[in-house]
């Protein structure tokens, strides 16, 4: 069986699939200090009023432009930034606010791959000692079981057992993306937030990475929350996809449905971005987007996306639109969606 129709038959099983984590009204805010005292002079809003939710088996896809909140989503997801309201919940478990000894047993279901996959390995540590590291921290394994697993991880990724003597510098940038892959499953986890696990890699390189998630999804029954700003690696690997926008989600909807129709025109200009396989198809007209995002220290009043809109009217200036929906699940926060 191919990829894509292995990819297929999961999408089909997840949308009947229960919901594995559940994200309502999520909010992380950064305070903007100034002065001799420090004082609190405002708020960057980071994430906005985030609500979606990930089925069990599934990926979806977080795509926009850089600075719009996707990674500070992801990681307020996995609790390395602590929101400033709303809820997260995992496997049924609120753990929004849960302290930090609290979230040890969590932290085995919901693992992180980072983007950067140098800065986020220690120097000065074996790659096999990186790998170990977790399993003996969380006692999932003793001194003499915990190489059999660290074989294990590296047989996963793809690596040679013999590397694991070796340091994260003797690495090429895609073999320490593996590696970073192979220490976000030493813990078995459910849920994996890769965040842009592929933006820092050559373009066959990427192809490998996300060949090599896929089979895992597969193997490993895993769930993914795909963080990216190339359309691409989204749409390769994705079930349903999210469009985020000045910290806010502003389409949501099944990869097909929003390739085929989107809906917001914010989403409709990041698709006429990429360029199509066919070059035939390279000369359409495209909507190029006018000015520079907004400030999330000072988002401006209505609809976020209405400073740079080409369809713009004057109740986008005055009423920010909800998240709503239509049939088949598509939703899009526009009061004159596209159609």
């Amino acid at each position: 069986m191919s990829i894509d129709a292995a990819r297929t038959g999961s999408m089909a099983e997840s949308r009947s699939a229960p919901a594995l984590l559940q994200v309502e009204g999520l909010k992380t805010y950064y305070p903007i200090r100034r002065g001799m005292f420090s004082r609190t002079v405002g708020q960057i809003k980071a994430v906005d009023d985030v609500s979606l939710h990930i089925r069990e088996g599934e990926t979806l896809g977080l795509v926009g432009e850089s600075g719009c909140g996707k990674s500070t989503l992801g990681r307020s997801i996995v609790r390395l930034e602590d929101p400033a309201a709303g809820t997260v919940r995992f496997e049924g478990k609120d753990i929004t606010f849960l302290p930090r000894r609290e979230l040890i047993p969590v932290r085995t279901r919901l693992q992180m791959i980072f983007q950067d996959p140098y800065s986020s390995l220690n120097p000065r540590k074996e790659i096999g000692d990186t790998l170990a590291e977790p399993l003996l921290a969380h006692h999932l394994a003793d001194r003499r079981g915990v190489q059999v697993r660290v074989e294990r991880l590296l047989d996963l990724v793809g690596l040679p057992r013999s590397h694991q003597r070796r340091y994260p510098h003797e690495f090429s940038g895609g073999q320490r993306q593996r590696i970073g892959i192979a220490r976000a499953l030493a813990l078995e986890p459910k849920l994996i937030v890769c965040d842009e696990p592929v933006s820092a890699l050559d373009v066959s390189i990427q192809a490998q990475i996300l060949n090599l998630l896929a089979d895992l999804q597969k193997e490993l029954g895993l769930t993914y929350l795909f963080i990216a700003h190339g359309i691409g690696a989204v749409k390769y690997i994705s079930t349903r996809i999210a469009v985020m926008y000045l910290g806010k989600i502003v389409e949501l909807a099944d990869k097909e449905a929003l390739f085929r129709r989107p809906r917001h025109p914010y989403t409709q200009a990041l698709l006429q971005a990429y360029p199509p396989p066919d070059p035939l198809l390279r000369t359409r007209k495209r909507v190029v987007l006018r000015g520079d995002v907004p400030s999330p220290a000072d988002p401006p009043a209505g609809c976020r996306f209405h400073t740079r809109c080409p369809y713009v009217q004057e109740r986008c200036r005055r009423e920010e639109p909800p998240l709503s929906g239509e049939a088949g699940g598509h939703a899009a926060a526009c009061h004159f969606p596209l159609t």
